[in-house]
């Protein structure tokens, strides 16, 4: 059954019920399907009415099982079971009522749609009574001295009358809950259920149709000339505007949003974001690659390519002259040196990469540079500075060429070790949360809290104070405290 049935037969009950139709509205709920904690007290409301006691209880039952907390239901259960002449299950529900009312003069269920303040001065008076009717007079004179505390209104006088027929040793009178008042739906939600006119009747303001009454919802008026599209500019139009790079590190992709490149290669930049990756493209492929790894490439004059006349110079070398031959006319020819392909790269001045590329693996990569040697404190001031984190409570690891298994970096001096094994000026970091292990089970108190069982594994995010952490375990995030988990030793 939908909601929206639901709340309107939950209507229909009640508008019976106003009437005092008591059967009608038992009927209208019946039909009712899954019936709320709400609608379950309003049948036993109807229940008692009707002075059906057996059934009036079964639909509290009912009540208190789909909510444990509504002191109401067991205030009135407890009336039917005392009405049912079972005083001791009478005596348990105003017991259990008076402990939900956690230790407040009353419970006012106005905001639940009840129309009934529930006071503790009501709660401890039927408790009394119940003691009295089991000849329990000593405690019956306890709870109504308790129920003097409580009291706060003129209107509550009936326990001085309890207290006066207790020293008596005489039986008082039983306080109902008033008959007629029921759980309602809210009025905003069912003037919601009705069907509504938004929209009305159209009626014409201003017409350039003389004497124009035309009442539908499309007036008539000169057609609007429709806008003309945009074109979507193509990547190879913008390819064509934007500028040349050349590629100066070998970069490999680790996600299928980046593009792998070699250095030599150039691409066009198309976009540069403020993260320091570009966005660029290179055979038709467009990709992610940090910006450091790309320099704009400088337009040169093109070489005027030589006459076809002109013949091409000797491929051998000019002879030496022979010893003793001097002339001073002649000028002295000096042999050009030939330039290794490794020299020529250091001719052309690139700015060779200061200090190491890092590449970060957390919750999602970066690339960082920083200078060799970094200590280990300092890389994760750089790592929660990136991932905007205010404390360092993070594990870091690094896997070596010979063993392939990650290893946790937990001393200045493994990160030492690392930076010994480091080639290319290239070092990748697999970064988490650092993990502790459950001592006890803890129970959560409030909506923040995180519960766990006694041996679970708890990632730390961050450190409340001295005496709380929050941290994630079992997919819940939340707080719990420090002292019930201890840390877990990295090796």
């Amino acid at each position: 059954m939908s909601l929206t049935d639901t709340i309107k037969l939950w209507d229909e009950a009640i508008t019976a019920a106003d009437q005092r139709e008591w059967t009608t509205a038992l009927d209208t709920f019946a039909a009712i399907r899954e019936p709320s904690s709400k609608i379950c007290f309003n049948v036993g409301s109807l229940r008692l009415s009707l002075g059906q006691l057996s059934e009036a209880e079964k639909a509290f039952d009912k009540s208190i099982s789909r909510d444990e907390h509504l002191a109401v239901a067991f205030f009135q259960r407890g009336i039917t079971l005392y009405k049912n002449e079972k005083c001791e299950e009478a005596l348990r529900d105003f017991k259990e009522a008076f402990n939900l009312l956690r230790g407040n003069q009353l419970i006012d269920y106005k905001q639940l749609g009840l129309r009934y303040k529930l006071s503790a001065c009501q709660v401890l008076h039927n408790l009394a009574l119940a003691h009295a009717t089991l000849q329990e007079w000593d405690k019956a004179e306890q709870v109504v001295k308790k129920a003097l505390t409580f009291k706060t209104e003129a209107k509550h006088s009936f326990v001085d009358q309890a207290l006066e027929a207790v020293s008596k040793r005489e039986l008082f009178q039983l306080l109902l809950f008033p008959e007629g008042e029921f759980f309602r739906p809210k009025k905003q939600v069912v003037a919601q259920l009705e069907k509504q006119d938004f929209l009305g009747e159209a009626m014409v303001v201003a017409s350039v149709i003389d004497k124009d009454a035309f009442s539908g919802f499309a007036p008539l008026q000169p057609a609007a000339p429709e806008p003309v599209p945009k074109r979507k500019v193509s990547e190879k139009f913008k390819t064509l505007q934007s500028k040349p790079y050349r590629v100066l590190f070998n970069f490999i992709p680790s996600n299928e949003m980046e593009l792998e490149l070699q250095p030599g290669n150039i691409v066009f930049l198309l976009e540069q974001g403020k993260d320091n990756w570009a966005t660029v493209t290179f055979n038709d492929k467009t990709g992610l690659v940090p910006y450091n790894y790309i320099e704009p490439l400088e337009h040169t004059k093109a070489e005027r390519s030589p006459s076809p006349d002109i013949p091409e110079p000797p491929r051998t070398a000019a002879p030496d002259r022979p010893p003793g031959v001097k002339d001073e006319k002649v000028p002295t020819i000096v042999r050009s040196q030939v330039i290794e392909p490794s020299k020529k790269t250091e001719c052309k001045n690139h700015p060779m990469p200061k200090g190491c590329i890092v590449k970060i693996h957390f919750k999602y990569t970066i690339a960082v540079r920083v200078k060799p040697g970094l200590l280990l404190s300092e890389l994760l001031g750089v790592i929660c500075q990136k991932f905007d984190l205010s404390e360092k409570r993070l594990v870091l690891s690094y896997k070596s060429q010979a063993e392939g298994e990650p290893i946790p970096i937990s001393t200045e001096t493994k990160m030492k070790k690392i930076w010994s094994e480091v080639s290319n000026q290239r070092l990748v970091i697999w970064v988490k949360f650092a993990e502790v292990v459950a001592l006890y089970d803890y129970k959560d108190t409030a909506s923040i809290d995180l519960s766990f069982q006694e041996g679970d594994r708890i990632q730390v995010l961050a450190q409340v104070n001295d005496n709380w952490l929050e941290g994630q375990c079992n997919g819940n995030t939340g707080i719990f405290p420090s002292s019930f988990i201890k840390e877990l030793s990295i090796a």
